[in-house]
């Protein structure tokens, strides 16, 4: 009993891997024709920069580890 209990979570980080795998990849295919114009390849890498950095800025402050 106790086997099949384990059998049955270890499948939940599998399914959460491809879930997140799924919207990543869904998110990220309507943006791929964007990446054969140079122009619009270059400002879509700044937005997502801007968008990390921007991120860990604000996480850092949230959560108090600014290092002066």
């Amino acid at each position: 009993m106790m086997e099949n209990f384990w059998n049955t979570v270890s499948k939940y980080p599998v399914f959460v891997a491809g879930t997140i795998l799924g919207v990543f990849l869904n998110a990220v295919k309507p943006l791929a024709p964007l990446l054969k114009n140079p122009v619009t390849a270059i400002a879509l890498v700044g937005v997502a920069v801007g968008g990390f950095a921007f991120l860990v800025f604000t996480l850092r402050a949230m959560l108090g580890l600014q290092q002066f």
